[in-house]
């Protein structure tokens, strides 16, 4: 980051910015477009096709103006069902053909979030963008701060984050029912990625041990292969990549499962803790592959005191890694979760349950009362506030600096070192091995 400087974009920076509803994080101060809740929007929808398609349907209400994919067949089927729309395969023509977009909805693939979501904002475009916000932490620090300049709507695809669980668990830490939270872990059991045999047929899953393959095949006829590539290193066409989420798991397209479901299991200590940027990240896992995300690694991060809150340890595991106290049978045994462990208690939850243990302890326990409110929907919040100049829960202020910590769980695996992370200025500053994995180089053509 040579010479790159960066404001000290803090999420609390921001709260301290903006109007709290009860103890929701809100967003940056949206435009007031004057529209009644009742209007529609003009919305441009990229990529349609998967993800993409789920979340079409979600603002199907609306007038769709602009459909963009790669895939002729996901962008011809979005088409026949909103004929209206102006149809593109390149989204940098869709800018600058449809001047009539009032928000954007981006569903490509994550090595072209950042691509795809900048320029709407900088041209003032409300925009909802699947998780993870960007590919990497350079970027995510890119779109924040364009968010918060733009002052837009903004929404990352966290889906689970509008559900009434987490919201009971955010009220349950905050009010202090376990006492003051010192460490927190969070597993998932997917075991997608680089693993040996025994690994995968012990998880059995999919057996991923190969490199980059050497022989091309040619590429669907239906996918424009170089634009789906974007601004990662060109590669010919192998079906290691396509059809389906293949890519995910290669790190010149996304980041695996660290960055992927990070932002969703993550969410709930990030928000229910108020944590921010870490000072420290370290990770353990295998030898890591030069091309392949891990299926099975641990990052572990540190957090300073935040207001009265204490500084805390968090801990991700994913695959074959689990928590000590998960392995010794101490805490029910559950595929995915999140165990916040304070002083007089802990709390396991996964997306959709939530207990406190020991659960002996809390017997009669009285939950403490319900201050954050019901979401109307995750999609319906951003709709609502597009037209209200409302706020959203996982607007870019809060999704960019979660977007950056998971990402930095990837660099520690990567560089096999502990880092100390310098947020104001986006740097590790004990290792320069870190850099290339902080921001990467884009193909000729490609810029942001």
């Amino acid at each position: 980051m040579t010479g790159q400087t960066f404001s000290n974009l803090t999420r609390r920076g921001f709260l301290k910015r903006t109007v709290a509803a009860g103890t929701v994080a809100v967003g940056f101060p949206a435009i007031v477009s004057g529209r009644s809740p009742a209007s529609k929007l003009n919305i441009a929808a990229i990529g349609v096709g998967g993800r993409g398609a789920s979340n079409l349907s979600k603002v199907s209400g609306e007038n769709i103006v602009g459909l963009c994919d790669v895939n002729a067949t996901y962008l011809a089927k979005a088409a026949s069902e909103h004929p209206g729309a102006k149809t593109f395969k390149d989204f940098r023509h869709l800018y600058d053909q449809v001047k009539e977009i009032d928000a954007v909805v981006v569903s490509t693939t994550e090595h072209t979030h950042a691509f795809a979501t900048l320029p709407a904002l900088r041209m003032g475009k409300h925009v909802y963008c699947e998780k993870p916000l960007t590919h990497d932490v350079f970027e995510a620090r890119l779109i924040t701060e364009a968010a918060e300049k733009a002052g837009v709507v903004t929404q990352q695809g966290t889906q689970i984050h509008a559900g009434d669980n987490y919201r009971r668990v955010v009220e349950l830490i905050q009010a202090g029912s376990i006492g003051p939270v010192s460490e927190v872990h969070v597993w998932v059991g997917r075991a997608w990625g680089w693993q040996s045999r025994e690994e995968a047929e012990a998880h059995k899953d999919i057996v991923w041990v190969q490199d980059r393959p050497a022989e091309a095949m040619p590429a669907p006829e239906d996918v424009d292969w170089d634009l789906w590539i974007g601004p990662a290193p060109y590669r010919p066409y192998n079906d290691v990549y396509l059809p389906g989420p293949k890519w995910y798991r290669w790190w010149d397209f996304g980041n695996g499962t660290m960055s992927d479901l990070g932002s969703h299991w993550i969410d709930l200590p990030f928000w229910a803790l108020d944590l921010d940027a870490p000072l420290t990240i370290e990770a353990e896992g295998p030898p890591p592959h030069p091309e392949i995300a891990p299926a099975s690694m641990l990052a572990r991060y540190t957090y300073g005191a935040r207001g009265k809150m204490p500084p805390v340890e968090v801990t991700w595991y994913q695959g074959s890694m689990k928590p000590r106290i998960w392995n010794e049978q101490g805490i029910p045994q559950w595929d995915s979760g999140v165990l916040f462990v304070g002083e007089q208690g802990m709390v396991l939850s996964d997306y959709r349950k939530h207990i406190l243990l020991p659960e002996e302890r809390f017997q009669g326990f009285t939950p403490p009362e319900q201050t954050i409110p019901a979401s109307l929907g995750h999609h319906e919040e951003w709709l609502h506030a597009c037209k209200t100049g409302g706020e959203t829960t996982c607007h870019f202020g809060y999704a960019g600096p979660l977007t950056e910590a998971n990402h930095l769980g990837n660099v520690a695996f990567r560089v096999g070192k502990k880092l100390e992370w310098d947020s104001k200025n986006l740097r590790v500053t004990n290792t320069a091995e870190a850099e290339p994995y902080l921001k990467r180089e884009y193909r000729p053509g490609w810029e942001l």
